[in-house]
């Protein structure tokens, strides 16, 4: 894990999902970028938006709202990919937009409630409360988890 320099915290990408604001460990970001062209995959599982060239590499970019179990939402300029390197996977995800980066004290992370009513609480590991909002901490494992297992988390 990356440590900020503050000893107990880790620094997080902050993200949309619909409105819901989530975070992924920075240290599974590889990058930020546009969008870019996505080739569509015939037969394709429904979270996966497509295939993208990535300086030679192909990755395959999950629709992280459909694997939150919510409906395909428009395209706009606030779309980003978030390219993920995790367990020596590259994938991406196309979310709704990316907020901040956040540095957070390990003890100020709560384990997430049980009724959570975003998607399935297995791709949530923690919540951390802002001064004006919550944020759900992601677990990009069980990302890469249920895209490859093709299972479709329901709301």
């Amino acid at each position: 894990m990356t440590k900020s320099k503050v000893p107990g915290t880790q620094q997080y990408t902050t993200f949309y999902c619909d409105k819901s604001l989530l975070g992924l460990d920075i240290s599974c970001v590889q990058e930020i970028n546009r969008n870019h062209e996505l080739t569509r995959v015939p037969l394709g599982h429904p979270c996966v938006r497509g295939v993208m060239n990535l300086r030679g590499e192909v990755v395959t970019m999950l629709d992280f709202r459909i694997l939150m179990g919510l409906p395909k939402g428009p395209t706009t300029n606030r779309n980003r990919n978030l390219v993920l390197k995790c367990d020596g996977e590259t994938f991406g995800l196309w979310v709704d937009g990316v907020a901040d980066i956040l540095t957070i004290d390990q003890s100020q992370i709560t384990a997430p409630p049980s009724n959570l009513a975003l998607g399935d609480a297995r791709l949530i590991r923690g919540v951390y409360q802002t001064e004006h909002t919550l944020v759900m901490l992601v677990d990009p494992k069980e990302i890469l988890t249920a895209s490859l297992t093709g299972i479709r988390i329901a709301a």
